[in-house]
């Protein structure tokens, strides 16, 4: 079972593909929607050093964008 962090926020392309993504290969994930949350925000910034969405923290490795290659290395689905 993966830990899945997901930040997000509205009207972005690539992380409504993200979130399509985990959900078609049954993966739960914490959604963290960097407008609606400023501590998501914060923590996007300070902790994963990201000024993006989305941006994916998989068992404790950061994806930045939504790179298919990365993201199924990261859920062993390659």
């Amino acid at each position: 079972m993966h830990q899945i962090t997901l930040f997000t926020q509205p009207d972005c392309p690539p992380c409504e593909y993200s979130k399509l993504f985990l959900k078609e290969h049954g993966f739960d994930f914490e959604m963290r929607d960097i407008q609606k949350d400023p501590r998501a925000k914060k923590d996007l910034i300070k902790k994963y050093q990201s000024f993006s969405t989305p941006t994916f923290v998989i068992d404790g490795t950061v994806i930045y964008g939504f790179d298919l290659e990365k993201l199924k290395e990261a859920l062993n689905l390659s």
